[in-house]
């Protein structure tokens, strides 16, 4: 299990690393996501490296969220309003609503001093998560981290799901350092057990 910590990044980052915001490294062709009832693309939230085997090819996964009145998708996990792409090789979920080529969008924003709205990116530097935490976690259920990857979701697995593998969970966030409406919960990612699909939702505190 790795703590996910996020750095506020100084330059666009523009390698295939771990980062919230900006602009998606694409390792495949581009695959923008739209939401399905009103053709929007959806914003683009961060991409993640999937674990692999010694030997395999590196792959990335890139996770999309609608918005729309200050609500976030994602609290239905195959309702389009949240895709969780994997590339290269990857499987596109057959829900999910890819534009037409050319099709981009938003990326992870925040609230400015003046409740307007701006782009943010973050660089993503990973932890380990010390035994202590992790030790609450399987007694207690809970996990005093923001974000991070690997080990358990901190919350029971989605029904139906199995043999699919916890992935990484983010924090919400109300505008600092990002804004993501999880009802004071959190999001939870999963891969397939191939790990070539995604999927991802939302649960309230």
């Amino acid at each position: 299990m790795i703590d996910m910590r996020l750095m506020p990044a100084t330059t666009p980052i523009t390698a295939p690393v771990a980062k919230l915001g900006g602009t998606p490294v694409w390792l495949g062709e581009p695959n923008w996501p739209v939401a399905p009832r009103t053709g929007i693309p959806l914003d683009f939230i961060g991409q993640f490296p999937v674990p692999g085997e010694p030997g395999e090819q590196p792959r990335m996964a890139y996770l999309f969220l609608s918005y729309e009145n200050y609500e976030t998708g994602g609290m239905d996990v195959d309702d389009a309003e949240a895709v969780l792409l994997v590339q290269p090789g990857g499987r596109i979920p057959d829900f999910a609503v890819i534009g037409p080529p050319g099709t981009t969008g938003r990326c992870l924003w925040a609230f400015d001093s003046e409740e307007e709205k701006v782009p943010v990116e973050f660089r993503i530097e990973f932890r380990p998560v010390v035994d202590e935490l992790e030790a609450e976690l399987e007694e207690n259920g809970v996990l005093p981290v923001d974000h991070y990857i690997g080990g358990r979701a901190a919350y029971p697995d989605w029904s139906g799901y199995e043999p699919w593998r916890f992935f990484f969970k983010l924090d919400h966030g109300h505008g600092d350092p990002y804004f993501l409406n999880f009802a004071d919960g959190g999001g939870y990612a999963y891969l397939s057990p191939d790990r070539l699909e995604g999927r991802f939702k939302w649960e309230a505190a």
